[in-house]
């Protein structure tokens, strides 16, 4: 190739190994003057690495992003990491554009070489990883449990020496595997164990944003010339230099492959017209006239190879055979592609060339010839897959296959694989009505999954041609569930009615269960419940019964509906029946997915707490076991807000930090509900008030209304703490506006008369406290009833108010709501001090204020402190503040720890591995001065 050099390219510039074209003899010289020119101008990387390799040598673990553009040296850098870690067990995967549609295949590939250590892994944790490679039959995987299960499998096989994990073109990974080494590469801690991703760089968040990064940028002048110096040895006119030096912005790969295409007399005067093309264009185009020079039988071979993800060599040479190929052809491009134990392009951008230089009947007979190579009883899903790839047009058997593989798909990468399959399905069919159904498929498990966007193009896809009247009604009901879900678009309530009003005459039970849908979306969206909420209802209590005996929703519907038209006292009874099925395992999947967080708002409106919290946990255990993003984080914030109200802030802010993770993922756009609830209970006046705005912000998004309610509402119970009650008092008011009271807005009544109680308004609080008695009596729960006790007896005077407050304790005790335990005896305590009964206000207002400390609730503590001194008395510190001294993850564990769980059985539920747990909890024994788990138990 004209003006080409002799030297060995393969290490400069941060270059994979394998740029060298084949037949240049290497430069003259010892190996180790090439060990000392490897990876030119790139110390700084290569010292990072070394100290991250120092790290996990040491027994900690290590995670980093290398990020760069295309042909920038990313892959050159992992190599060189391979190298220098050669005392370490090396483990390695790589992203492949062409299966990111297959769930688990980077993350199957990864840890194939680790999998002798399967069956150590605890049951849940083997079953799960061995159901999502598909090397046992079962249900859909709770991914969460996949995750947990690779960290336990990556910590196991570091017992033995450091394990380094090797991710390359992790942009191209499928969701499943980003997913999962996302997850793992946040939880490792000091399991020995160090991943390494290697990302080109897009300018957009993707799951691995927030982890640790390397950015790789392009060569310095100097090193960018001594590189270009080695790859030309002929004559170069300095302009010709100065514009491929210009050209190639430092990239090491453009330096070495953009002189190949150039000939002499552009070299020796710059007398060829430049190109207009991007650099990486280029540098694919470069590669591509390299396979252009190529037999045909191995430019074939190469393109199986491209077509063939998994890196296997036995499915690559079985598909060769079948094509009439041998292996002997590949020793033209020995310079392009290296097969081992795996199959392995010197370089990403060599892969994309290669299957976009192929004609399309090229790629289809390729993909042909994999899918006959491919065992359909081990490997089904990807056999129809490359048959899919080979189709000419709509193939009804195809589509059909696909369609029926979509529930395996589903059992080993939940409902975003299964979302793939029935999109590509759908695309396969050539008759309308049938493509319409599988196209609506597809969207509704894109939107079970979290991929909204992907729904929203799938629906306009369907909608672009002829639909029933029933399919017209489907897409309405979805358009209506991607607006509720994500807090975008057009009105959630209004697109779901209209869907529940052309159901009704098609499907009767479908139409029920829209209804109830717009229910959801009309009480959470605060402009349009009056106008929306009763005309919803009316008509839902106008339909015919559903089934019998009713389905769960039937009764979740029926009672929602009879709250709004004929009020609790009505509805009570229905709406229990509902919660308790809702918190039991007799329902369905389907229906637990679509409609749980409706029934956690029965069992909130009934001031069941311990309902609340029951649907709560099966919910998240149930979307986790099916992948369905979508309705993670209600159920998340509901907890959070449970955890905060129970006094555990230790759990709310680890549940707040899943919620962060979870929207972040998913691109659902909630209100930060728990968090400023958590900060209100703290009285961290600086850490709630932009809280409070990042939620009434919220507030103006199309089905989010009711965060104004939740954002006023906290406002109301931090302000009560900090005993600024006017403010307490116009917040409160804001928060419990609507007339219904349904939750949130009934939760802010007693903040409402315990405020304008103490300004002195009667006529405020004595009108609230019967809108209150309207909402806890029929519900006759020992927490709205403790609360309704605990309000009464502010308005109180005597006896009465004595009994009150004593009731109010006794019913606050028998729930786990310590925080409104503690202000009934603060409230108590008070208006002992008042009626100048100090020796018994003492004893109230010391239990309240030992609660609120050990609790966290820094406003109320210093007001029962205050309190505490107008009796004469100094409340006293505590002597051991291990809520301040540890952080929120050594809280949890200690928790678990004091609880009897094991190491193991902690790293379970908190999803780490059993080394971290043993990690904080030695971090733990050193804070608090302890020395075994024993001690645990005996700390206040």
């Amino acid at each position: 190739m004209p003006g080409a050099s002799s030297r060995d390219a393969r290490f400069t510039g941060g270059v994979g190994n394998g740029d060298r074209a084949k037949g240049h003899p290497r430069r003259p010289g010892a190996q180790a003057e090439r060990r000392r020119s490897q990876l030119l101008g790139r110390q700084a990387e290569c010292e990072q690495f070394d100290r991250l390799l120092a790290a996990v040598r040491g027994g900690e673990s290590r995670s980093l992003v290398v990020r760069g553009e295309a042909g920038v040296g990313k892959s050159a850098l992992l190599e060189h990491l391979t190298k220098a870690a050669s005392d370490c067990r090396v483990v390695g995967a790589a992203g492949v554009q062409s299966e990111m549609e297959l769930a688990f295949a980077a993350v199957h590939q990864l840890c194939v070489p680790l999998l002798d250590r399967l069956d150590s892994l605890p049951e849940p944790q083997r079953d799960a990883l061995g159901t999502a490679f598909g090397l046992r039959a079962g249900p859909a995987p709770d991914p969460s449990l996949v995750s947990l299960a690779v960290l336990s499998l990556l910590a196991a096989a570091a017992e033995e020496r450091p394990l380094v994990c090797v991710i390359d073109d992790a942009q191209w990974l499928d969701r499943a595997s980003a997913h999962v080494l996302a997850f793992v590469a946040r939880r490792l801690l000091a399991e020995s164990v160090a991943c390494v991703f290697a990302v080109r760089d897009t300018g957009e968040e993707d799951e691995l944003s927030g982890l640790p990064v390397m950015e790789v940028a392009g060569l310095r002048d100097g090193d960018a010339r001594m590189l270009l110096s080695t790859v030309v040895l002929g004559q170069m006119d300095d302009q010709v230099r100065d514009q491929i030096i210009t050209e190639a912005r430092g990239n090491p790969l453009a330096l070495l492959e953009l002189p190949r295409d150039l000939p002499s007399l552009k070299l020796a005067g710059g007398f060829v017209a430049p190109a207009a093309r991007s650099l990486s264009g280029r540098i694919e185009e470069s590669f591509q006239r390299r396979l252009e020079r190529l037999p045909a039988d191995t430019r074939q071979l190469l393109l199986l190879a491209a077509a063939e993800p998994l890196g296997d060599p036995g499915l690559l040479w079985r598909a060769a055979d079948l094509l009439g190929n041998s292996r002997a052809v590949l020793d033209a491009a020995e310079d392009m592609i290296d097969v081992g134990d795996r199959v392995r392009f010197r370089h990403p951008l060599v892969r994309s060339a290669v299957y976009r230089a192929a004609s399309p009947e090229e790629r289809r007979r390729v993909h042909h010839a994999l899918a006959e190579a491919t065992d359909p009883k081990s490997e089904p899903d990807r056999r129809a897959w490359h048959r899919a790839q080979a189709a000419v047009g709509p193939d009804e058997d195809v589509a059909v296959e696909l369609e029926r593989l979509a529930g395996r798909a589903q059992g080993r990468g939940g409902l975003a694989a299964a979302a793939a399959f029935l999109e590509r399905s759908a695309r396969l069919t050539g008759t309308r009505e049938l493509r319409a159904d599988r196209t609506l498929a597809a969207a509704r498990a894109n939107l079970q999954s979290g991929a909204f966007d992907q729904a929203l193009q799938l629906l306009a896809a369907a909608e672009a041609g002829a639909l029933s009247e029933l399919q017209g009604a489907q897409v309405d009901l979805l358009r209506g569930q991607i607006a509720f879900a994500t807090g975008r678009g057009p009105s959630a309530s209004l697109l779901l009615l209209k869907a529940a009003r052309r159901l009704e005459p098609l499907d009767l039970n479908m139409a029920r269960e829209t209804y109830l849908d717009a229910w959801g979306a009309a009480a959470f969206a605060e402009d349009e419940r009056e106008r929306n909420l009763l005309e919803i209802c009316i008509a839902a209590r106008a339909l015919p019964p559903g089934t019998q005996p009713p389905r769960a929703i039937d009764l979740l519907l029926d009672g929602l509906a009879l709250l709004v038209t004929d009020g609790r006292a009505t509805a009570a009874p229905t709406l229990r029946q509902a919660v308790s099925v809702f918190a039991g395992q007799d329902v369905g999947i389907e229906e637990g997915l679509r409609w749980g967080w409706l029934a956690t708002a029965a069992s909130n409106v009934l001031w069941d707490d311990d309902g609340w919290r029951a649907i709560c946990s099966r919910q998240i255990q149930l979307v986790h076991r099916t992948g369905a993003l979508d309705r993670l984080p209600f159920y998340l914030i509901a907890l959070g807000v449970a955890a905060a109200w129970s006094g555990d802030f230790g759990a709310a802010a680890s549940f707040i930090a899943e919620v962060d993770e979870v929207t972040a993922a998913t691109g659902a756009e909630l209100p930060p509900y728990a968090a400023l609830f958590l900060a209100s209970l703290r009285g961290s006046e600086a850490e709630a008030l932009p809280l409070f705005w990042a939620t009434l912000d919220k507030a103006t998004n199309p089905g989010q209304g009711v965060a104004a309610t939740v954002a006023y509402w906290g406002t109301a119970v931090l302000c009560n703490g900090l005993g600024r009650y006017k403010e307490a008092l116009d917040a409160a008011q804001r928060a419990s506006s609507h007339p219904l009271d349904l939750y949130p807005g009934m939760w802010a009544l007693p903040e409402l008369i315990e405020a304008a109680a103490r300004i002195g308004d009667a006529e405020i609080a004595w009108s609230t406290l019967e809108r209150l008695a309207r909402t806890t009596q029929p519900a006759a729960t020992n927490f709205g009833l403790g609360i309704e006790a605990r309000s009464r007896a502010l308005l109180s005077e005597g006896k009465a108010a004595q009994n009150l407050y004593r009731e109010a304790i006794d019913r606050l005790s028998h729930t786990e709501l310590r925080p409104e335990l503690a202000r009934a005896h603060l409230l108590y305590g008070e208006w002992l001090r008042r009626e100048r009964r100090r020796s018994e206000a003492r004893e109230q207002l010391r239990t309240a204020h030992e609660m609120f400390t050990a609790i966290g609730m820094e406003a109320f503590a210093d007001r029962a402190a205050r309190e505490l001194l107008a009796t004469g008395e100094t409340a006293r510190k505590r002597t051991v503040e291990t809520t301040s001294e540890l952080t929120p993850r050594e809280t949890q564990i200690v928790r678990l720890a004091r609880e009897g769980l094991t190491n193991k059985e902690i790293a379970g539920r908190l999803y780490l591995s059993a080394r971290t747990v043993e990690y904080h909890l030695s971090k733990v024994f050193a804070k608090l001065g302890i020395t075994s788990r024993n001690q645990l138990g005996r700390l206040p």
